[in-house]
């Protein structure tokens, strides 16, 4: 592998991460004046609450309520945010707690219920701030009776199984629950409700990010079960889920419902953001770049097909961009589990690609998740090149077989070609980056 093309893609991914650090954009988003904190055009009189409290979820909370203590220090009353595992910060004022995520597990539903408690206990003169980003899904599990959490991983595991992306898992979600899908501000009504929001969602639909707790829902339980039968699980899935989705149940808070009043969603980042750091640091370096779309979805390894094929063009051609050229995109895909292997996302992507640009020159792909952790595993991502198939046979070994067992994690492991990051504090999904010489 080229070692100067290489560094070059990690540069370019280190722009991106760097422009969607969460902090600088709570800071950007949000001014304190004295005794007025203003955000995103709205203005609140600190002075006028008996109580201030912050709550949240995601893999990137932990970093956006410390710029939330940096800007509001002892004023804040008390609060809590639910991180994944390894994704806590030191804070002074709000409590971490460290809980499982893509599944859910008990830590993520006591300190869901805690959040939840904490909700219920603001009144009509408090503020509560609430934080969400990427994986407040799953690190907010406060399942609604008579789902219990164990059914609630069953349920998830069986989604992720069948390769349903984050608008049919979070559609689920929130009818499961006793805090997603508006339910959080339920709960803090009559409170003022500030929510900012860092978006890994295609499209920053306010009520997909982290299932939409503060915000209203436009699902309803019969898309839920739509869902469900889609994917051919409805009538194997946990009694108790299909009884919490049966027509009868109590449908979430809707538009228009009073509870929204004194309710403001803001999205402070996203993913786009982090393409157009990272277009500005590949024109850096001299590449001609082209963003191919920030609402990347489908199958990773048909995603990545796409991508390759764009790389021969423009090998071929110098079509749709000539070389030196970066191509960027960014979004998430879905990985559909066929084998037993371990990878993520991001490096059954880059594994596909590779089989695409074997052989082509001074070619260079790289995914990774903007968290630091793609799938199950201690990668962000993968890098390869038109080498790294064959490098591989000389290894011994097959990087078709690799993909068939959705592997790409070992694979990688043997060849160098895993991207760590550690976790980043952020979560503003994907990004995809093909180079060429």
């Amino acid at each position: 592998m080229s070692a100067s093309l290489r560094k070059q893609g990690l540069r370019i991914l280190n722009a991106a991460l760097k422009a969607a650090d969460p902090f600088e954009a709570i800071m950007r988003h949000v001014q304190l004046r004295g005794e007025t904190l203003s955000a995103d055009g709205r203005r609140y009189r600190l002075k006028s609450f008996s109580n201030i409290y912050v709550i949240g979820a995601g893999k990137a909370s932990a970093r956006m309520t410390q710029a939330i203590e940096r800007l509001l220090g002892r004023r804040i009353t008390a609060g809590l945010v639910n991180v994944k595992y390894g994704h806590g910060a030191r804070l002074r004022r709000v409590e971490i707690n460290e809980c499982g995520h893509p599944l859910p597990d008990a830590h993520g539903e006591q300190g869901a219920s805690r959040i939840a408690e904490i909700a219920r206990l603001a009144g009509v003169d408090d503020l509560v701030i609430g934080l969400i980003s990427g994986g407040a899904s799953a690190l907010l599990p406060l399942p609604a009776a008579p789902v219990t959490l164990a059914e609630k991983q069953a349920i998830t595991t069986r989604l992720l199984e069948c390769g349903a992306d984050i608008h049919e898992f979070n559609c689920v979600r929130k009818h499961i629950s006793l805090v997603k899908g508006g339910g959080l501000a339920r709960l803090a009504y009559p409170a003022t409700v500030l929510t900012l929001i860092l978006s890994d969602v295609i499209g920053d639909d306010l009520d997909v990010i982290g299932s939409g707790p503060t915000v209203p829902d436009r699902s309803t339980l019969a898309d839920a079960r739509g869902i469900l039968e889609k994917y051919g699980i409805w009538s194997d899935a946990p009694r108790e889920i299909r009884a919490r989705l049966s027509e009868s149940a109590s449908e979430t808070p809707k538009p228009g419902d009073a509870i929204f009043e004194k309710v403001q969603n803001v999205v402070v980042g996203s993913n786009r953001l982090a393409v157009d750091a990272a277009v500005r640091q590949a024109r850096a370096l001299g590449f001609r770049t082209l963003v191919l779309s920030t609402v990347i979805q489908g199958e990773a390894r048909e995603v990545a097909r796409v991508h390759s094929a764009i790389a021969k063009e423009i090998r071929a051609t110098g079509r749709p961009v000539k070389p030196p050229a970066c191509v960027i995109s960014g979004g998430e895909t879905t990985v559909t589990i066929r084998g037993h292997g371990l990878g993520g996302r991001n490096q059954e992507f880059v594994l596909s690609a590779a089989l695409d640009i074997a052989g082509l020159e001074n070619v260079l792909v790289l995914s990774a998740g903007t968290d630091g952790t793609d799938g199950p595993t201690d990668a962000a991502g993968a890098i390869a090149d038109g080498t790294t198939v064959a490098r591989a046979q000389r290894a011994g070994l097959d990087a078709r077989q690799f993909l068939a067992n959705n592997d790409s994690y070992h694979f990688f492991e043997q060849l160098g070609g895993l991207v760590k990051t550690a976790p980043t504090g952020t979560n503003v999904a994907d990004i995809q980056i093909v180079l060429l010489r």
